[in-house]
């Protein structure tokens, strides 16, 4: 072992061989160690090397010349009285191997660098000097001055002690590096192939192009094809003053080059837009009543503003008035699931004789999906609405936006914004996609949007449409729609005959009735269709023969027993139990609200998912029958030291909204006074703390479920009698409407009349 100067170089690797000229201090050192050094880690071999000569340099600085001699390894490092750092060495000179061992190798490695230094086109003194090398160890230390070699390779080369180990190593190295160089040539000749091809052809096109028009025969070249589409396509002067300047610049770049393609994608799809194609409309208003509905039973509101647009628009046309490009119909039709929404779109277009695309908005968060993308991003297209008149061929369809309450919106931008220039009728008479950049006239087009709840629908988009409520079917309504649609329907997809099998319209009704509970009837049909599924299964296994008649025994047997009750009754027999009417997603609902009373600290409990406004109306309604305890006949220590807890079931669903304050307040008001509310009684309205009763919304639907539901009387607020127009005539009559302006007034009708007690003669 030797005790040797240890000098750090950072970054740097010096071997045996090389000379080197340091910037340090080593004083009268005749021997120092060279240790290669990465963020304060020093490797575990260094270079021994001999000082050679000492330079000064400028402003007294003071230099050395080093000549590497052999690897030395690391032992135990110490500091010198002066503070520097030394090491016990052991120095390892090489020990030249037998050359049976490395003959290969070395054949191997000279081979592999005189590829690179071919395909470096180097300097053959290169050749030479690695050929002149006889031992081993220098020859794989040559690697090192390769100017692709990292300096962790370096490091892990000076620590190869072991000559055949070393060369090995240099030799996988130097075979990277080949691999490579290879690589890179094979790419810039396919590169510089592929551009002497492009050039040529681009010739040889130019050359063709001459010839042709020599010969008069320049019909089928590129430009004039679209010069030929663009004068079949009809379009605004604007729009073909565009096209023509794509088209020059198409032809002056030429057909190969780069972005020739985007451009013929771009008027690919300016000329694939119907300019000038317009369906030939059927201005007959009482016909397309008669289609309706034939598709369709109910849904009335629709049916007649569909007429209104073709009485105004024949009266227009019959009496020489332009037609008004501000005033396009856009409705939006806001409902439940399952009630026709979407259907009524191609029963419009029947109707109107015009062509019907549909567009699914559900779940879109990028903008560019209605307006496009811009054409200076890589895979640009036009937006959908651009799509949706391309494939009707006209530019009057009828499109269906359908599910506008879903839209979405993220970083992408916001669709309904988008939208917002498109279905205004004062706007989208010059609508612009990105893509196309150009004025698109859409007032021709017929919009009909759908939603399930207006409430997700941003209030600037929703100010532009004209709405139009599904507010669900009747049980005679269901059961018309059954039997002139659903039951037919489903009766062709299972494979039978009309006098194959039959169904009442009781047997109808008792499925409606006992086995769905929807605003809708996708249910029903599905129930339906089951029925059908096992009456086929039994005419085709010949278990039963036609015709048959589907009764009750049937419906039993094919859907199971009775999913859905008349519960009122049993639900508020007891006090402290009310029956409220809500609005849902998919329709009116009936919702028992539950209260009850314990000892305990505090004042009020509420459970069952219930969202603020309806925590609210709880605190409200428990105010309210405290603040009134003496008119209610209730004593003032009931409330003492008593605790108070609100349930509406379902919990698995969030609640919320402020039509249920009536219905707490009704609650809490029958079990403090022990009166059971009347099981026939429904009730819907806002409660303020004074007990005045305020208005709601979605009654049409609340009375619709309260009819499904088997209630007969339904409490409301006064300001809604209006509202009850819109309710159907049958169900006004089969029910009793109760308006009502306060509290008081809710609880004298809905609580059962207190029990009087009984005098017995003596």
């Amino acid at each position: 072992m030797t005790d040797l100067l240890l000098v750090p170089l950072e970054d740097t690797v010096v071997f045996p061989g090389m000379t080197v000229t340091l910037a340090v201090d080593v004083g009268d050192e005749e021997r120092v160690l060279l240790v290669p050094q990465h963020e304060n880690e020093y490797a575990s071999v260094g270079t021994v090397a001999e000082v050679s000569e000492h330079v000064r340099l400028p402003r007294g600085g003071r230099a050395v010349s080093l000549t590497g001699l052999h690897r030395g390894v690391i032992g135990a490092a110490h500091t010198d009285p002066m503070g520097r750092l030394r090491a016990e060495v052991e120095e390892r000179p090489d020990e030249n191997p037998p050359p049976v061992q490395t003959r290969e190798l070395e054949r191997e490695y000279r081979a592999v660098v005189e590829e690179i230094l071919e395909l470096r086109d180097a300097d053959d003194r290169i050749r030479q000097f690695v050929r002149a090398i006889t031992e081993a160890g220098v020859l794989a230390d040559t690697a090192a001055y390769a100017p692709d070699i990292t300096f962790a390779q370096r490091v892990e080369l000076l620590e190869k002690v072991d000559v055949v180990e070393r060369l090995g190593f240099a030799v996988r190295v130097q075979r990277e590096r080949l691999a490579e160089l290879q690589v890179r040539r094979r790419i810039r000749e396919d590169v510089e192939s592929g551009a002497q091809k492009q050039q040529r052809e681009w010739f040889l096109r130019q050359q063709m192009n001459s010839i042709r028009k020599e010969l008069g025969e320049d019909d089928g070249s590129v430009a004039e094809d679209y010069r030929k589409k663009i004068d079949e396509a009809g379009m605004p002067d604007d729009v073909r003053a565009q096209a023509e300047r794509e088209l020059r610049r198409l032809e002056s770049m030429g057909d190969q080059s780069g972005e020739a393609s985007m451009i013929r994608t771009y008027l690919d799809w300016l000329t694939s837009v119907p300019w000038s194609k317009r369906s030939e409309e059927t201005l007959d208003p009482k016909g397309a009543r008669e289609v309706l509905d034939a598709d369709h039973a109910g849904l009335e509101d629709v049916k007649d503003r569909i007429v209104e647009y073709l009485a105004v628009r024949k009266l227009r046309q019959d009496r020489g008035i332009p037609n008004d490009k501000k005033s396009g119909a856009i409705l939006t039709l806001i409902g439940p699931p399952g009630t026709g929404k979407t259907s009524i779109g191609e029963s419009v277009a029947r109707a109107l004789n015009r062509e019907f695309v549909r567009m699914s908005l559900g779940g879109i968060r990028d903008e560019a999906e209605i307006r496009g993308h811009r054409r200076t991003y890589i895979g640009a297209l036009p937006g959908r609405l651009v799509r949706a008149l391309r494939d009707a061929g006209t530019m009057n369809p009828v499109i269906l936006l359908d599910e506008v309450d879903k839209l979405g919106n993220d970083w992408r931008g916001d669709p309904s914004a988008a939208l917002l220039e498109v279905l205004d009728p004062a706007q989208n008479h010059s609508f612009r996609d990105h893509y196309l950049d150009v004025e698109l006239d859409l007032s021709e087009v017929f919009f009909i949007a759908t939603a399930n709840v207006a409430d997700t629908i941003p209030g600037p988009l929703l100010d532009r449409m004209e709405v139009i409520r599904f507010d669900g079917y009747t049980v005679d309504e269901k059961t018309a729609i059954a039997r002139g649609y659903l039951w037919p329907r489903q009766r062709e997809r299972n494979g039978l005959r009309d006098d194959e099998v039959a169904i009442s319209d009781d047997v109808i009704q008792t499925v409606v009735s006992e086995y769905t509970r929807e605003a809708g009837v996708r249910q029903l049909e599905r129930e339906l269709g089951k029925i059908l599924r096992k009456t086929a299964t039994k005419i085709a296994s010949e278990q039963v023969g036609p015709p048959v008649e589907v009764g009750i025994d049937e419906v039993r047997d094919a859907l199971g027993r009775q999913k859905f009750f008349q519960e009122a009754a049993e639900r508020t027999a007891v006090p402290g139990v009310a029956t409220g009417l809500a609005v849902t997603g998919t329709g009116g609902d009936v919702l028992f609200v539950e209260a009850t009373a314990m000892d305990g600290k505090g004042d009020l409990v509420l459970t069952g998912q219930l969202g603020d406004v309806m925590k609210e109306s709880a605190r409200i309604a428990l105010s309210y029958v405290r603040s009134h305890s003496d008119e209610l006949g209730v004593e003032p220590k009931a409330f003492e030291d008593r605790l108070f807890h609100v349930h509406v079931p379902a919990g698995a669903i969030p609640k919320d909204g402020p039509s249920a304050g009536i219905t707490m307040t009704t609650a809490l008001a029958s079990l403090l006074s022990g009166r059971p509310v009347k099981h026939t009684v429904g009730m819907t309205g806002e409660v303020t703390l004074q007990g005045r009763v305020l208005p709601i919304g979605g009654l049409k639907q609340k009375v619709l479920a309260a009819h499904a539901a088997g209630l007969t009387d339904v409490i409301i607020p006064e300001r809604n009698r209006g509202d009850l127009d819109d309710v159907p005539e049958d169900v006004r009559e089969a029910m009793t409407f109760h308006p009502v302006m306060t509290i008081g007034e809710v609880l004298e009708l809905a609580l059962e009349p207190k029990q009087q007690p009984t005098l017995h003669a003596v």
